[in-house]
């Protein structure tokens, strides 16, 4: 963001993944920043306190807030009943959350937004790597750590944005979308399999989500879908006057000898990234490169150099015999496409996995039967539950037999906190790739050492 004013800005919640991001964005577009937070951890607090921005005390701080500040952005962590935010309304600042805030900087942006259950990350980050091979010049928002970008936020000058649509809400004040904060011009909706299970609890009010988004597009807008989920291919085909709907689906492709190839009109391009899924992320990808001018061959050429997002099916370890995957994947559909993408890569090795258990939705009883089938493309994985997270979440212990009753499969290894998982670990013939998929910190054990053990 071109400075033409220094605003005097605080971050409530500034802790979280966006937010210490864009405080750091702010800080170095010239402008006035504070923030404050009950608690920050790495790789955010190392991040704030690198660019002197690490509150000096965790907590909140009615004192923080003042009537010479310009702006306050709320993250959503921070609750109705936060204090900072008390006195913010009283003194009648102008509150945004972060998509209102977004928004706010790019109005006169061309504003891509990129949405759906799974692959919106992935999606994202193809973009941005095919515009910035391009020498394109573009303002981006995405959840995961991008290879060539050292923040996940930035605003300029830029004439266009790139932007991760999250279906999560706002705000405590404002319980809607973040992606219909972004009013797009060109939106993109990969997939739909309910998630958020404790915030949408039915699957009817999740899938509406997505077509309010759709509605959303605007005269001359485009709507790009994939048409080979049926809910989204719906969505796709709902006639919207003067709105151009794109449909995409898996893009051509051939595995050889463990490389995956894109078939293309002027031949195989080798891709760095695996999977049935990842061609479909590719496909969508392609189809919004597209719309900002971008040809076939500028996006092959790029697609030839692009590596998987952060936690996104990364390499860990390689070996000739054996490979060590990371992903962030917790959701049903992301496990059972990560899973079988492994599986299919390398049809002669075997295919180990482990999976935690983490977020509410997946530790939900009543969520738990939509993992059936999930782990079929694995032989014996290992599932954690880490006891000490459902009760820090307040939630009922799970049983093994519940467990292996939700995905359907027996030979499921059950785990319930880090001695477990080791011994578990240990006992595995460390044959083939392991896959390691977790949205947590597996109960204190680290994946390198895991990774390490696996291929030594």
């Amino acid at each position: 963001m071109t400075n033409h004013n220094s605003l005097k800005i605080h971050l409530i919640a500034v802790g979280g993944a966006i937010m210490h991001n864009l405080a750091i964005a702010l800080k170095r577009a010239g402008h006035q920043v504070s923030g404050s937070d009950d608690e920050i951890f790495d790789p955010a607090k190392s991040a704030l306190e690198t660019e002197g921005l690490l509150p000096e005390h965790n907590g909140w701080n009615p004192e923080n807030i003042h009537a010479e500040l310009d702006a306050i952005i709320l993250g959503m962590h921070a609750r109705e009943d936060n204090p900072e935010l008390a006195k913010a309304q009283e003194l009648g600042l102008k509150i945004y959350s972060f998509p209102e805030f977004i928004f706010e900087q790019s109005k006169n942006k061309q504003r891509v937004v990129i949405a759906g259950s799974h692959g919106k990350t992935s999606i994202t980050a193809m973009v941005m790597h095919v515009l910035n091979f391009q020498q394109k010049e573009f303002d981006y928002l995405v959840g995961s750590k991008v290879k060539g970008f050292d923040l996940s936020v930035q605003l300029s000058d830029a004439p266009v944005i790139i932007i991760e649509g999250d279906e999560y809400l706002n705000s405590t004040l404002d319980r809607v979308p973040k992606f219909l904060k972004y009013h797009h011009h060109i939106a993109l909706i990969s997939g739909i399999a309910w998630d958020h299970f404790n915030v949408f609890p039915t699957y009817e009010g999740y899938v509406q989500l997505f077509h309010d988004l759709a509605d959303q597009s605007p005269k001359a807008g485009s709507l790009i879908y994939n048409e080979k989920d049926p809910e989204v291919k719906k969505i796709g085909q709902t006639k919207r006057t003067d709105v151009n709907s794109i449909p995409y689906k898996t893009h051509a492709y051939t595995v050889e000898n463990g490389q995956t190839f894109l078939k293309t009109d002027n031949g195989k391009v080798a891709v760095n990234i695996i999977g049935e899924h990842n061609m479909e992320n590719l496909a969508g990808a392609k189809a919004i490169c597209k719309q900002l001018g971008i040809t076939d061959t500028q996006f092959y050429e790029a697609m030839a150099t692009f590596e998987s997002a952060n936690k996104r099916l990364t390499p860990l370890k390689t070996t000739p015999e054996a490979m060590v995957y990371q992903d962030f994947a917790h959701s049903p559909s992301k496990v059972m496409a990560t899973t079988k993408a492994v599986a299919e890569q390398f049809k002669d090795r075997n295919t180990q996995v482990l999976l935690e258990l983490h977020t509410f939705s997946s530790l939900n009883k009543d969520f738990l039967p939509q993992y059936a089938g999930a782990l079929d493309s694995a032989k014996q994985p290992i599932i954690l539950v880490n006891e000490q997270v459902l009760q820090h979440k307040g939630l009922p212990a799970i049983s093994e037999e519940e467990i292996k009753a939700a995905f359907k499969k027996d030979d499921i290894q059950y785990v319930r906190n880090a001695e477990e998982l080791k011994a578990a670990f240990n006992g595995l013939a460390k044959e083939g790739n392991l896959l390691i998929m977790t949205s947590g910190n597996l109960a204190g054990v680290p994946i390198m050492e895991l990774a390490d053990d696996w291929t030594k």
